[in-house]
């Protein structure tokens, strides 16, 4: 847990927690999969060594920090290497954004190769997140802190509504390696054929992201998808105290029963200003769970063991 005496800026505080124990017991081999520590061009609260701190505390087994500009390999094999006493496994991934030259899959080569877990289809440059934010919804989506060159908006479909040449050449990369493809911000309408595509062309591990914020999925989407075999990652920071709080605790209850709680992630999503740490908002939506009288072992695999397969971790690390 974050020291007290520490200042960090526009951060949420931990509310209290009326179970403490259990919610430290049950954070034990926890994994974000989802986490938006700085560096970045978006102001954040932490950097990804102060993320690596606070996951070691509370017993983190790994943290995937996600950034929309740049692919954080590197700083995740660097900062494993220097504090391995931590204990912390760290990955990251490619977001296929205007900055990684689009649906790239030469950027996703690369990633592939230096060890990424994951690729985001666009986010920031996905033309539904751009038509999104003209609409007037997504308000307080994050800004950059400086004025970037206006997004050249991105799809993944043709002008016939079939998935473009690079966008299967990139899935291909992704099942030959065998790691994550995640939707991205692209509109639910380019996610079903995206994902119906990927599992033809033979994608084991496949991700919707906050499917009820900005994606536009309803409840019958992700019943199709999820019998597809993909999973549904709903971001912590949308259901907690925080600037981003859009939903309630019943709302998280009614999505985990949609999906089934064995295709379902909690992750972060947190980082961000007017937030709580990402650690905390773990340490938050567990308390939630446990007031939603949600067993032990579905929690583990809402915010563990689902996310390790993800990751081809076992369910548990080996007793030392």
């Amino acid at each position: 847990m974050a020291e007290n005496s520490v200042s960090y800026p526009d951060t949420v505080a931990l509310p209290p927690l009326s179970r403490p124990k259990e919610v430290e017991e049950l954070l034990v081999d926890a994994i974000d999969l989802h986490c938006h520590s700085g560096p970045a061009a978006m102001p954040r609260i932490l950097d990804h060594y102060e993320e690596m701190q606070d996951a070691a505390v509370a017993g983190f087994r790994a943290v995937l920090y996600k950034d929309h500009f740049y692919p954080g390999m590197a700083h995740a094999i660097i900062l494993e290497k220097l504090f391995p006493q931590l204990g912390v496994h760290l990955y990251s991934g490619v977001a296929l954004n205007n900055a990684s030259g689009g649906i790239n899959p030469h950027a996703v080569d690369h990633a592939i190769k230096l060890g990424g877990k994951i690729v985001w289809m666009p986010t920031l440059s996905a033309a539904n997140h751009i038509n999104v934010q003209a609409s007037g919804q997504a308000k307080n989506f994050p800004k950059t802190s400086q004025k970037m060159l206006d997004p050249i908006p991105l799809t993944a479909l043709d002008a016939n509504g079939k998935l473009t040449d690079d966008t299967k050449k990139v899935i291909d990369l992704i099942a030959e390696a065998n790691i994550i493809l995640a939707g991205g911000h692209l509109h639910v309408s380019e996610q079903h054929v995206l994902f119906e595509e990927a599992k033809r062309r033979g994608v084991k591990k496949m991700m919707v992201n906050h499917p009820t914020y900005v994606v536009g999925f309803a409840d019958s989407d992700i019943r199709q998808l999820v019998a597809l075999g993909v999973t549904m990652e709903h971001s912590i920071c949308m259901f907690i105290e925080g600037k981003s709080k859009k939903f309630s605790a019943d709302d998280l209850a009614h999505l985990i029963e949609v999906a089934g709680v064995e295709h379902t992630i909690l992750s972060s999503d947190l980082g961000l200003l007017g937030s709580q740490r990402p650690v905390d908002g773990f340490r938050s939506i567990t308390q939630m769970l446990l007031d939603l009288q949600m067993p032990h072992a579905s929690i583990k695999k809402l915010i563990s063991e689902n996310a390790a397969a993800f990751l081809d971790l076992p369910a548990k690390r080996a007793a030392l």
